[in-house]
């Protein structure tokens, strides 16, 4: 019981020191991008940057646009990944693992993309587009303790990136179902075909 007791606080530092270096040292290298659904100006303004995201591809080398959702199902944790490059203009990732509790596949699914899209070389300004924003922010709020294995594994990928180059660039755009973006609508349809069993083979993803 006590090598467990100390191995919780030992986490808890881990994760709180991570976290304060990445919003001490590392503030203006991320951002978040809200939505506002209810008005019908910012909402087209929202939709007509999203679709300048991913034309941006093909004019910067250094850029990624990484559009990711998450589900779970039959105690199978799944993610779908589609990342945006300019020497690849669609690349497909499908993760799952068993083991994720009902509130967790929506940072499971931010870890999944956030740990393939920084092993991308020359890449320097990373985009996540996705409805997680509220998930996304509880990366960075110093108040959350909760899913520290994630969190962790989040924080440790994000810092790594961080220190390749002092321009390196992360933002979160929020994407959620009211927006009616097609290339999420696409995403969103596709993960909702998939089933997965927890009587299935299948390999854990990233150490979970």
């Amino acid at each position: 019981m006590s090598q467990q007791y100390f191995s919780f606080f030992n986490s808890l530092n881990s994760e709180s020191s991570l976290r304060f270096r990445l919003v001490d040292i590392f503030s203006s290298h991320f951002s978040f991008h809200q939505a506002n659904c209810k008005d019908k100006c910012s909402k087209s303004t929202h939709l007509h940057n999203l679709n300048d995201i991913v034309l941006n591809v093909s004019l910067y080398l250094n850029l990624v646009v990484v559009i990711s959702d998450a589900s779970i199902r039959n105690n199978v944790a799944i993610s779908i990944t589609y990342i945006y490059l300019h020497s690849n203009p669609v690349k497909k990732t499908l993760y799952h693992a068993i083991g994720i509790i009902s509130s967790e596949p929506e940072l499971f699914a931010i870890r999944c993309s956030i740990n393939q899209a920084v092993k991308i070389p020359e890449v320097s300004h990373i985009i996540f587009i996705t409805d997680l924003i509220y998930m996304a922010n509880q990366i960075f709020d110093s108040t959350t303790h909760s899913y520290q294995q994630q969190l962790i594994a989040i924080l440790k990928d994000l810092q790594l990136f961080f220190n390749k180059y002092s321009s390196n660039l992360v933002e979160f755009w929020d994407c959620s179902s009211n927006i009616n973006w097609p290339l999420y609508t696409l995403v969103d349809k596709e993960i909702k075909k998939i089933q997965f069993y927890s009587t299935t083979p299948v390999q854990n993803i990233l150490g979970f």
